[in-house]
């Protein structure tokens, strides 16, 4: 009591001096109010957020001038400026020990920071500190501060100390720790799902104010789920009972009505239980008739708890008695001169014709007063009314009043959403389908590209296919009229370009199926449409195609077509168009004039427009050029089975799915590293050992290496090259001037073409082809592989139900669904090679690379003083003329990996003995040095 009587006495004084604040600051807020500009107000914004800046980063600013600052930057931001530079500030201030300041620097962190922001991990420590106050202002500021600013991830950081306010002295501490409870189940059910309980035994509180609390956080718990909460019917229905009798303290009334928030809040949570439950609604029925009869409908607090008792009603198991009750409690809603009684008795009204809908026959006049009344918001709600009323009798009535009424609004959503009712009862309980395509024809003309085009295409179905029956002169007529109607519809000046795809669509295909129109006269006013809306490319693309519908179905009776001149131009524009769809259709008109009659009555038959496309999936047409291809030596087709039987060679797709295997997680150790040696000897096995014979008549060098390369694997020895790592050319950066100083050698562009093709050396006698040999063996073992494409089928989705779908039958069905074309897919074949090159021959090329020396035919010269002297230190930095022994870096790095017993010569080799390999490939001797041509 005493700190209460200290804070008295701090805002009284504050009070006498403008809140504590400062002559500057009262002067602020009297320019902002008297400014007669929103750019004078600017002015003056800006000019003390640059004041306040300055002075808020000065040294040693007394608390309460700060204060007044923090106060001053959330006006700022009020006004909406950006008073970031001062948050820190703020935060800062929910650290002061005086409770006004703390309260101030809550209030405003509050305001400037959201749970997101960064400076929140600041506050966590202060806001723990203060949960564990032992004044219970400081807690329940904390608390405050708590449902603004904790998020998911720091909720953990303050629940412990939140748990145990539930039990504090102050009722207001508790009913604060109640509601930061309520907050953290919105951010995260999972965190205080185990805290339902204590939330449960909170109802019993002594206080009321930690009922209502504890009510506010169940209701979001049994709006989730209300099945675990069902044995508290009984405990709500006691606490609403004496809240109606006045068992509460009467600083919970309001106008003389009991705890009208507590009553509402009940009342909701029991229409959420008895929801479908007969037993648990048996248990509401007394306490609701008894708010039925005790309630005030004289002030509007009490027309509030009885609107919702009305909707509790209308929730749970329905009882016939208090049904009537609520029905008449209605009337006198509808009958009332207020507007929100009668906005309340429309929704009222509304919600029980959901269970009853003969009761709404006793009101009619009153639901017409009010949609002829002059209040919108209560027009729009008795529309929504007249919605949930609809049927077969009434549709015609309703629909048109909501035509009338979408005439009146600019609205867009709106009016997309009333145009999108009138076209979900129209289908739904069209008396007839020429009432159905006048109605959307109305639709379109008022509501305009507001409309799905999914509207217009099921309109185009319904009248191609008729009305469903075997009575071709009932469709013929249907169709008839519309052609008259949309004839009729042109006439109006502006027209939406959704209405004029139907119109187009629908003169194209029954324009002159009656024969009391022309075909001229059918195509110019086709031709008038396209030119009259020369930006729009969808709508001059239907007109050109009716154009050519209408031309196709007279050449296919046999008359002659005669295009007027205003047609040609038409079409020459659109050949010209910078619209490739628009060329296309111009250029198909063009080519089907100049067809005879019987293959356009075949191409385009008449009344065709619905029938299913059948789809030849074996291509059996094509048998007569497929036999003629393999006649003439064409490869026949192999199937995927087939490609996968020939000898281990795997298609692209069987690859991409054994990888797609593989990509799961492997817990087991990685394996060693292994250099990958590839081979043509899969393919060439012939070829490889005439190859390695040739190589051992030469020295002792060739011989061993020749060994060596004997003993690799059968993944060897292909694309070495186009693998391989070249420097030749290459501006060098790390090394002595010593590395790579001798010229690369000369080797013809045809020599490199062959090594970057993936040749082995085999392929360079005089016997077999360079190319011939490598090309067949490739080509005949790789079969291309084709990826079928899956089936897209298109699905229409069905028009939106109603929103009191169970009110009213069904929803009958006008249109038939319409065939579905099959695609054949393609398959497409990609040939697979994955050559690899062995470490041995890539530091063999690197060599040969820098070499410029071949090898005689009857002798082999020594090698070059560069391949003698070992290779620098790619990472020596030091002086160029420094001398020593180097190495080979490219050496080095294979002794570090593993190669196979089965890939290794039986003796070491010595990096300065390694021969130049790519030497023996080359055609063109360098200049001062004999070479052999092996090629002879």
């Amino acid at each position: 009591m005493e700190q209460l009587k200290t804070i008295g006495r701090e805002l009284a004084l504050s009070s006498q001096v403008g809140w504590g604040s400062s002559k500057e600051f009262l002067d602020l807020v009297k320019a902002i109010g008297e400014a007669k500009s929103k750019a004078e107000e600017e002015r003056i914004i800006i000019a003390d957020i640059e004041l306040l800046r300055k002075k808020i980063g000065e040294p040693d600013v007394p608390r309460r001038k700060m204060k007044e600052y923090i106060i001053r930057l959330v006006y700022v931001e009020m006004l909406g400026h950006d008073a970031s530079f001062g948050y820190i500030h703020a935060v800062k201030m929910t650290h002061d020990d005086s409770l006004l300041l703390k309260r101030t620097g809550y209030l405003a962190t509050t305001l400037f920071l959201n749970e997101d922001h960064s400076l929140i991990i600041l506050i966590i420590n202060t806001i723990q500190k203060d949960l564990r106050s032992d004044n219970y202002l400081v807690c329940c500021a904390a608390l405050t501060a708590v449902c603004r600013l904790i998020n998911e991830e720091t909720i953990p950081a303050v629940l412990p100390q939140i748990v145990d306010l539930l039990s504090h002295q102050k009722e207001a501490v508790r009913k604060k720790a109640v509601m930061a409870l309520d907050r953290f189940y919105q951010r995260s059910p999972s965190l205080v799902s185990h805290l339902i309980p204590e939330i449960r035994q909170k109802l019993c509180d002594r206080d009321p104010s930690v009922m209502s609390a504890a009510l506010c956080a169940l209701f979001d718990m049994i709006t989730a789920e209300s099945e675990p909460f069902k044995n508290l019917t009984g405990s709500l229905v006691s606490i609403l009972k004496q809240v109606v009798e006045h068992r509460l303290p009467k600083l919970y009334d309001y106008h003389r009505t009991p705890a009208p928030f507590i009553q509402i809040k009940l009342l909701k949570i029991l229409a959420l239980l008895g929801s479908g439950d007969k037993h648990t609604s048996e248990n509401m029925y007394n306490v609701l008739g008894q708010i039925l009869t005790k309630g005030d409908p004289s002030t509007n607090i009490g027309n509030a708890i009885l609107y919702e008792c009305v909707s509790t009603l209308s929730a749970i198991y329905p009882n016939q008695k208090l049904l009537q009750h609520a029905a008449e409690l209605t009337a006198k809603f509808l009958k009332s001169e207020n507007h929100n009684s009668k906005y309340m008795g429309i929704d009222a009204l509304g919600r029980l014709i959901k269970i009853n809908p003969e009761c709404a026959e006793d009101h009619q006049l009153a639901v017409i007063d009010c949609l002829e009344d002059p209040d919108d918001t209560l027009k729009r709600k008795t529309l929504d009314l007249l919605y949930k009323m609809t049927k077969s009798s009434n549709v015609d009535v309703i629909v048109d009043r909501m035509i009338g009424y979408m005439r009146t609004i600019s609205d867009a959503h709106y009016k997309t959403d009333i145009s999108s009712r009138i076209i979900e009862l129209a289908e739904r309980y069209a008396p007839s389908n020429h009432w159905f395509i006048q109605t959307m024809n109305q639709v379109f003309e008022f509501a305009g590209d507001l409309v799905p085009a999914k509207v217009a295409h099921d309109l185009m179905r319904l009248i191609a296919e008729g009305a469903g029956g075997e009575d071709e002169d009932a469709d013929n007529q249907l169709r008839s009229s519309a052609v008259e109607s949309y004839l009729q519809v042109l006439g109006e000046p502006k027209l939406p370009s959704v209405l004029l795809q139907v119109i187009c669509w629908v003169l194209g295909e029954y324009g002159t199926a009656d024969g009391s129109h022309s075909a001229d006269y059918i195509i110019g006013k086709l031709c008038d449409v396209a030119e009259a809306h020369p930006g729009d490319n969808t709508v001059k693309g239907y007109a050109i195609t009716a154009i050519t519908k209408i031309c196709a179905f007279e050449k296919g009776a046999g008359r002659k077509v005669g295009l007027t001149s205003e047609c040609r131009s038409l079409i020459e524009e659109l050949s010209t168009s910078h619209s490739t769809n628009l060329q296309q259709r111009a250029y198909e008109l063009q080519a089907l004039l100049g067809l005879n009659d019987e293959t356009v009555a075949t191409v385009m038959p008449m009344d065709a427009s619905c029938e299913d496309i059948e789809v030849d999936k074996s291509l059996a047409f094509l048998n007569a050029f497929v036999k003629s291809a393999l006649e003439k030596g064409a490869r026949p087709y192999l199937s995927e089975s087939e490609r996968l039987s020939i000898g281990g060679i795997t298609t692209l797709a069987s690859s991409n799915n054994q990888n797609d295997l593989s990509h799961s997680l492997r817990f087991e150790a990685y394996e060693r590293p292994q250099l990958p040696v590839p081979s043509l000897s899969s393919f060439q096995p012939t070829v490889v050992r005439e190859f390695e014979d040739q190589r051992t008549t030469n020295n002792n060098l060739r011989a061993t290496y020749a060994g060596h390369s004997t003993s690799m694997t059968d993944t060897q020895l292909v694309n070495t090259e186009a693998a391989s790592l070249r420097l030749d050319g290459i501006q060098k950066k790390w090394g002595r001037p010593t590395y790579n100083n001798t010229p690369a050698s000369s080797t013809s562009s045809a020599d490199r073409g062959r090594s970057a093709a993936g040749n082995s050396p085999a392929e360079f006698s005089k016997d077999e082809p360079v190319e011939s040999s490598l090309k067949s063996a490739v080509e005949s073992r790789y079969v291309t592989s084709r990826k079928q494409r899956p089936e897209i089928s298109e699905e229409k989705q069905k028009l939106a139900a109603s929103l009191f779908g169970g009110t009213f039958p069904k929803s009958q069905s006008s249109s038939r669904s319409s065939g579905s074309t099959g695609k054949v897919s393609k398959s497409s074949h990609s040939r697979s090679q994955a050559p690899h090159i062995g470490a041995n021959e890539q530091s063999a090329q690197m060599r040969s690379a820098n070499s410029s020396t071949s090898i005689d035919k009857g002798h082999e010269k020594s090698l070059p003083v560069s391949q003698n002297l070992a290779t620098p230190d790619l990472l020596d930095l030091g002086d160029g003329d420094s001398a020593g022994p180097s190495s080979d870096p490219f050496k080095q790095l294979e002794g570090l990996l593993e190669v196979p017993s089965t890939a290794m010569p039986s003796k070491p080799v010595i990096p300065q003995q390694v021969p130049d390999l790519l030497s023996l490939y080359e055609s063109t001797p360098s200049s001062g040095s004999p070479s052999i041509n092996l090629i002879g």
